[in-house]
Formats: C-alpha cells, sequence, structure tokens
C-alpha cells in the first residue's frame, strides 16, 4: 500500500474492497454500468433497483466481496439521503406550497400581463427560470404546460416559440443550479463549496437559456410549425381558490433560500474567517438546510395563508409534497450506494491515476462521462450520481471555484440529448402533442444546446477563475 492511500484510509476509515488491477477495474466499471443501463432500458426495471442491483455487480466483477459491496452500498446509500434527503424534501413541501397556493400562477399572470408580441418568448422564459427554482422539472412542466398552451393559443403563437424557452428555463435550473437534486448530490460528492455552485451556476445558466430558449425557439418553430393541442389543456390550480398569494410575497419566498445561500458564500470571500461572528451567523443561516427550512416555514404565511389555507389544509399541503419524492430519494440514494461502491472498489483512484498520463481536461472529462451514461439510461439524475462518484478524486487538489466548475461540468453533461429512454421525452411529446420525429428536432436539440453551451461555458471560466 502506498503512503497516498494509507493517508485516504486513515482519513475516511474506509477500507477498499478490492485490490484488484486498472484493467479488472475498467471492466467492472462497464459491466456494472452495462447492467444498470440493461435494466433501465430493455427490462424497464426502476432505477433504485437498477442502481442496487448494478453496484453489487460492479464489484461482483471486480471481485470484491459481497459482504464489504454491501457495506460499501449502504453506507454510501446512507450518507448521500443524510446529505441532501431533507434538502429536496424540503424543496418539495416549497414547490407544492407553490402550486397549490395559487403563488406560481399569480407569477405566471403578473408576468405574462406585462409581456406580448417579441418579448412573450423572453417572458416564458423568465417564468420558468423563477418557477424552476424550487421545483422538480416533472411538477414544473405540469404547472407551466396550461400557460404555455394557453399563451400560443390566444396569441396565435407557434407553439415552439413560446414552449421551448419555458422548457429551457426548467431544465437549465434542473441541471445546474442548487437546490436540485443533481447539483445538490454532485456538490455532496466532490465535497464543493454549494455558495460558490450555486452563483457560479447561475452565471452560467443566464447565457446558457438564452440561446437555449429564446434563440432556439426562432428556428425550432420554423423545424416544427404546430398548434397548441386544445386538449392537453388541464384546469390551474388556482381557478379553484378564492384568493391568492402576491406577486411581490410570492416571489421574495421563492428567493429567500437563494439569497440567504448567495449571502452566505459572500461573506465567507469577504469576511474569510471562521471565529468572526458575522461569518458563523451566515454559516448557519445561509446553510442549505436552513435556508430551505426558513423558505418553508415563511411560505406557510405568505403562500397558504394568503390563498385562505387552514391549519388542516396546509398540513395536508405539506404531506402530499412529500409524497412523490419517495422515488427520486431512493434514486439519488442508490446512486450514492453506487458511487461509494465505485470509490470503494478503487473506481476513483484508478480514474485519477489514468487522468494524469491523458490530456483531457478534468472538467471536460467530467462533461463526457455524465454525456455518456445520460445517453445510456435517459435520466440526468442517475448520470449526475455516477458521473461524480467517478469523478470526485479529481477535486482532492483544485480550488474551491474549480471544485464548483466540475459540479457544474458534470451537471450540463447530464442533460445532454433526451431521447426515448427519457421519461422527459415522452412527458413533452404527449403534452405539445408532437410525432417522435418531431419532439427529437425540438426537445431533444434543445438538451443537447444546453449541455454543449453550458459545458463550455465552464471551460471558459475555468481559465479565467
Amino acid at each position: 500500500m502506498t503512503r497516498l492511500s494509507a493517508e485516504m484510509l486513515a482519513a475516511d476509515t474506509v477500507q477498499p474492497i478490492t485490490s484488484a488491477g486498472h484493467a479488472q477495474l475498467g471492466i467492472a466499471v462497464l459491466a456494472g454500468i452495462a447492467v444498470i443501463v440493461l435494466l433501465i432500458t430493455k427490462f424497464k426495471l426502476h432505477a433504485f433497483l437498477a442502481l442496487t442491483i448494478g453496484s453489487l455487480a460492479l464489484a461482483a466483477f471486480a471481485g470484491a466481496p459481497l459482504d464489504k459491496a454491501i457495506t460499501s452500498f449502504t453506507a454510501g446509500l446512507g450518507s448521500t439521503v443524510a446529505g441532501v434527503g431533507v434538502l429536496i424534501a424540503l424543496g418539495a413541501i416549497l414547490g407544492k406550497l407553490l402550486a397549490d397556493s395559487g403563488g406560481a400562477d399569480q407569477i405566471v399572470d403578473t408576468i405574462l400581463a406585462k409581456a406580448g408580441g417579441r418579448t412573450m418568448p423572453w417572458a416564458m422564459v423568465l417564468i420558468a427560470s423563477v418557477i424552476g427554482l424550487p421545483l422538480f422539472f416533472e411538477v414544473g412542466i405540469v404547472l407551466l404546460i396550461p400557460v404555455v398552451l394557453m399563451v400560443a393559443k390566444r396569441g396565435n403563437y407557434s407553439l415552439m416559440r413560446i414552449g421551448i424557452p419555458a422548457l429551457a428555463g426548467l431544465s437549465v435550473m434542473h441541471g445546474l443550479v442548487p437546490p436540485h437534486p443533481g447539483p445538490l448530490v454532485a456538490i455532496d460528492a466532490v465535497g464543493a463549496n454549494l455558495g460558490v455552485t450555486l452563483a457560479l451556476g447561475v452565471l452560467v445558466a443566464v447565457p446558457t437559456v438564452v440561446i437555449a430558449g429564446p434563440l432556439f425557439s426562432k428556428v425550432a418553430a420554423r423545424w416544427v410549425d404546430v398548434p397548441a393541442p386544445e386538449r392537453m389543456i388541464p384546469q390551474r390550480p388556482s381557478e379553484e381558490l378564492d384568493k391568492r398569494p402576491g406577486f411581490g410575497a410570492t416571489l421574495a419566498t421563492i428567493l429567500l433560500p437563494v439569497v440567504l445561500m448567495l449571502a452566505k458564500a459572500l461573506v465567507d470571500i469577504v469576511v474569510d474567517d471562521p471565529t468572526h461572528l458575522v461569518q458563523r451567523v451566515f454559516d448557519v443561516i445561509g446553510s442549505p438546510l436552513i435556508a430551505l427550512l426558513a423558505a418553508v416555514i415563511v411560505g406557510i404565511f405568505t403562500l397558504g395563508r394568503p390563498a385562505g389555507f387552514s391549519k388542516d389544509r396546509i398540513s395536508q399541503t405539506v404531506e402530499k409534497g412529500l409524497m412523490p419524492i419517495a422515488g427520486i430519494l431512493l434514486i439519488v440514494g442508490a446512486g450514492g450506494g453506487f458511487k461509494q461502491t465505485l470509490i470503494d472498489s478503487g473506481v476513483g483512484q484508478m480514474v485519477l491515476d489514468i487522468s494524469k498520463d491523458w490530456s483531457i481536461p478534468a472538467l471536460l472529462l467530467a462533461w463526457l462521462i455524465a454525456v455518456a451514461i445520460r445517453l445510456a439510461t435517459g435520466s440526468a439524475t442517475v448520470a449526475t450520481v455516477s458521473a461524480a462518484g467517478l469523478v470526485a478524486p479529481l477535486a482532492a487538489d483544485m480550488s474551491t471555484t474549480h471544485a464548483a466548475l466540475l459540479v457544474l461540468a458534470i451537471g450540463a453533461g447530464s442533460l445532454f440529448l433526451s431521447h426515448v429512454n427519457d421519461a422527459g421525452f415522452w412527458l413533452v411529446k404527449e403534452y405539445f402533442g408532437l410525432s417522435v420525429g418531431q419532439n427529437l428536432k425540438t426537445w431533444s436539440v434543445m438538451e443537447c444546446i444546453i449541455s454543449v453551451v453550458a459545458g463550455a461555458l465552464v471551460l471558459l471560466l475555468s481559465l479565467v477563475i
């Protein structure tokens, strides 16, 4: 055992589950990922089960004792859920409060009332980006689709001219900006600073969403010129409410956790003294847990109460918000277990050793790995957690900003080319009433643009900061 390996073991108190050579480990990684891909795509198995089985298969191919492999997987699952599980739960509660109270509709209607004509696609980007901050991608789509279809129909716009900007705003937030599950897991895996990652994520997200949204929508509208399908216009949540929260209060509630986390990052840079009272205070209020918890508590009074919700109704809303995230938590947790199996098998160290001889930048390597897993599995979350586990050792000697950029490179790669093995692909296709070919020319191309533009911006930022 080398001195470096001994130091790593002493620091992490984790015993490698195998000492296989690089060739055997490489085959084990490919076999493990192949098992996951096959189970998800061919046998339609839930990603949680696929990741669990794939982790055990990887360890078996690497020649690891099964009992140690199980320990590694469960330890990784537990630490990942402990690290991000509560944050995902709080984000889900905030999103449900936002949807059920009519707060999301209030933001949409207020912005649309001030937009029109050529500014409408830009308004849709703004709406989707703001709404997309606390919401999961699928929830954001369900909330925004009625708006997209109504705006396209009433304003006689091309569906793609309105729909692509909204989808771009949601997708970019989902892949690049915490507190979404993917970025949170990657931050936890590589040990990046959340505030710095959030700040850089927003910096990368703005030009990315402009290019993939309003600008690309002009091209997409020429490629696929379809009207809004009337059969897909569902009822909006706030149509059942007598009143709903105000625009200012709703926007302030959504942005509260972002502001608190960014404030912590700024104080860390300016004060740079862990013993200073100001920094200690912001270390607490700017932590993701407290920031999101504060937003949920504030949201009860700024979203629930103004909508006329009773205590029982608020309690029911919180409960309903938590119910759909069981699958997400299990997938994220299993992804963490897969990551830990990779690390304890020595795969992370293998990537570190091999990459020393390559001329490819670490950020580009992370992007490419995430792209490969995304193409194979169709899941941005699976791509993020798996790629983060593989490249985590590369962050050991990185600066704070470059570790954050590594997270963003993984996030950008995880969005590449949504196609027929992605649930989001079919969700967009059915809501917009498109054929598979039309969806590939619009939604899938948009995802590629987001991935490539964001990846390029991350590489450019790495040269200047």
